[in-house]
């Protein structure tokens, strides 16, 4: 690959991502870049070569990685990314690399309701690209701004207009990097929110296969909702239904399963491969559909190239 321009961070080349994502598989990436800060990132991308393809990273929690790995840059933000500061209004201003849970812990402290992000595996990042959400709020609907770093280095301010946000989906330009937002959030009392949080995460774990190595929900539920990308016109058709209905809770390849608990997590048992993964995730959705007619629909985010076959 091409020489790499000068960092303050850390750039590493041929660095496995098996470790970095909750399933735990994948191969490696040809370079893997930790910025150390906004200024740092911003002069990568502008050096860099624009025909090197980059691939911003959160913590891996909604992502397969296929084995033969990613031709790119694979950009994750770390320490100087994950700010969390509560400011007047009930705004709280976020680093991309926060997570979740820790976003809506802190928020709760200040009395900022923002407690459906307190079950959403991942960091915050991640949450914008999905527009991730829980019961019956996402994040578009706590959604003010956002702040990125474009493919030749420049600094810009994002609208919700311009994130598109649509059900489990937002849209940012090709090699476009997140780097901060911020949210709104309602009032509570700090108590009467962690409450919340903690009756959420019960049910979270009576329900859903926590203590396995899982990536969230693996298809989107069949019927989304408006175009504002908000919680106002939810549908209950959903996946975990469609996926029974098709006889498929429990089935497997190789190391892969989709849970006996909740049939719309996919679970590496222990060995799978990314392509054991990926292929019983394609089973399903051929089965659901001989079954039903329904088309699902990847919430998983899948990258990169399979394994050689030489």
């Amino acid at each position: 690959m091409t020489d790499m321009p000068a960092v303050r961070g850390t750039l590493t080349p041929n660095r496995m991502l098996s470790d970095l994502t909750w399933l735990r598989v994948g191969g490696p990436a040809d370079w893997f870049f930790q910025p150390a800060d906004v200024d740092d990132l911003a002069q990568f991308l502008a050096a860099l070569d624009p025909a090197v393809p980059v691939f911003p990273m959160g913590v891996g929690s909604n992502l397969i990685v296929r084995d033969g790995g990613l031709r790119a840059v694979v950009i994750r933000m770390g320490r100087g990314f994950n700010q969390i500061t509560v400011e007047e209004g009930g705004r709280v201003r976020v680093g991309v690399a926060a997570l979740d849970a820790h976003v809506a812990r802190k928020a709760a402290d200040a009395g900022v309701d923002l407690t459906f992000l307190r079950t959403i595996p991942g960091s915050i990042g991640g949450a914008i690209r999905m527009n991730a959400g829980c019961y019956g709020s996402y994040l578009a609907d706590v959604f003010v701004e956002a702040t990125a770093i474009t493919r030749d280095g420049k600094t810009v301010s994002l609208t919700a207009d311009d994130l598109q946000f649509a059900y489990r989906q937002s849209s940012l330009p090709e090699g476009w990097v997140l780097v901060e937002t911020v949210l709104q959030g309602g009032e509570g009392a700090p108590d009467a929110l962690h409450a919340h949080m903690d009756a959420q995460l019960k049910k979270r774990d009576e329900t859903q296969p926590t203590k396995d190595r899982t990536a969230g929900s693996t298809f989107r539920n069949p019927a989304g909702f408006s175009s504002t990308g908000k919680s106002d016109d939810v549908h209950d058709l959903k996946a975990w239904k469609v996926i029974d209905d098709a006889g498929m809770r429990g089935a497997t390849r190789g190391g892969a399963q989709m849970s006996p608990k909740h049939s719309n997590f996919l679970v590496n048992t222990g060995e799978a491969t990314a392509d054991d993964l990926e292929g019983l995730g394609e089973e399903v959705r051929k089965r659901v559909f001989q079954h039903s007619g329904i088309e699902l629909h990847w919430e998983i985010m899948r990258v990169g190239e399979p394994a050689s076959k030489d």
